[in-house]
């Protein structure tokens, strides 16, 4: 067990909870100038909203504010897979960051830090626990950086942000479009839909590595030839030459993995995660974050946020809304994001929260570039 210092004080008394119980345990997957300014936009100068919102308001159905972006600097969130035991230590020292944890607690119902710092292991990965945490804990690497002397200078000086899957719910909350506590409950949510969508269909998900993506399509299309249409697969997660994820029934995974040799794959990976993300296979999990979304106050963020969906900025909160509740079902275009920040000029950008997976994918993609890992 961790011995770690005390935290900080509370500000107001806490009811203890106990924890609920949660599904079977799953190790998840690891892979391998500013806008210009309006009247709309507010400035962003305090922490992470905890209360209001403090993205702009604008008009039902303009999703056009952000056409023209020009990237300088960007803060990138991670997703599931990037959770390791010992993560959120460094929130203990830091008052703003400790008190995030706090504020989750009362809405998880269970001491979030403590099971981040101790895990278990199992436990953190499973797809309820490892999505709050990833969120929190990133939420909390913010307010780590901002402590640091040059930190409100860098955060100040960010134009863009965009998360990996999961991370693109951090992304938002960041760039004001929901406060810290409604982005913690629809993750909380999202986590819980997902998992209860893979616990009725009997599917999988698998790398391939060491291919380009066209030739992983051939791939997929060649399994899909040998497998019932339930059992087809596809290319859930577009992450970086000679890595894509993918998706979709067990006997189609299988499919995949016999066929990969011969289509000159150096390997594939089964990834051991609850389900087949970003496809088809999470659709029950769409109607209940359609619900959630919906009563859900949502505002245009701040900065541009890239939608995993399209790889495109929106500011319509309508669109936002209709975007996240897509995604669950929708490939990960994180390859084509970060190719398309990199040609509109993104000189720095930063990792917040828990592991160094973006960082690594953004290696792959363009061994020039600058990026920095900020962890809590």
């Amino acid at each position: 067990m961790l011995l770690r210092p005390p935290r900080f004080p509370r500000l107001s008394p806490r009811r203890l909870r106990s924890e609920s119980p949660m599904a079977s345990t799953l190790a998840l997957l690891r892979p391998s100038a500013p806008s210009p300014a309006t009247t709309l936009r507010a400035p962003f100068r305090s922490r992470v909203s905890t209360r209001v919102s403090v993205g702009s308001a604008v008009a039902a159905g303009a999703d056009t504010l952000f056409a023209d972006y020009k990237p300088t600097t960007a803060f990138l969130f991670p997703g599931q897979g990037a959770q390791a035991v010992g993560m959120g230590k460094e929130a203990l020292n830091v008052r703003a960051a400790a008190e995030l944890f706090d504020k989750a607690n009362d809405i998880l119902g269970y001491d979030l830090l403590n099971l981040c710092i101790d895990g278990p292991k199992e436990k953190l990965n499973s797809t309820v626990i490892s999505q709050p945490a990833i969120y929190v804990t990133s939420l909390a690497a913010v307010e780590v950086l901002r402590a640091r002397e040059d930190g409100q200078s860098v955060i100040n000086s960010v134009d863009v942000t965009c998360g990996l899957s999961l991370g693109e719910y951090t992304a938002l909350a960041f760039a004001g479009a929901f406060s810290f506590e409604d982005g913690l409950k629809l993750v909380k949510l999202r986590g819980e839909a997902m998992q209860d969508a893979s616990d009725a269909a009997n599917s999988a998900m698998a790398s391939v590595i060491g291919l380009d993506s066209e030739k992983v399509q051939q791939l997929c299309d060649a399994a899909n030839e040998d497998v019932d249409e339930k059992e087809r697969v596809q290319i859930a997660n577009f992450l970086c030459p000679g890595n894509y994820a993918v998706s979709g029934g067990v006997k189609g995974i299988e499919a995949v993995e016999a066929k990969a040799k011969s289509f000159k794959a150096r390997m594939t990976v089964r990834l051991a995660v609850a389900g087949a993300f970003h496809t088809s296979f999470m659709q029950p999990a769409v109607s209940r974050l359609e619900s959630a979304l919906a009563a859900t106050e949502i505002r245009s963020p701040r900065i541009p946020v890239i939608s995993n969906v399209d790889a495109q900025p929106h500011s319509d909160p309508d669109t936002i809304k209709k975007i996240l509740a897509q995604q669950v079902t929708s490939p990960v275009q994180w390859e084509t994001t970060v190719t398309t920040l990199l040609g509109k000029g993104l000189e720095k950008s930063y990792e917040l929260g828990p592991g160094k997976v973006i960082a690594g994918i953004i290696k792959r993609i363009n061994k020039g570039a600058s990026i920095e890992n900020i962890g809590a």
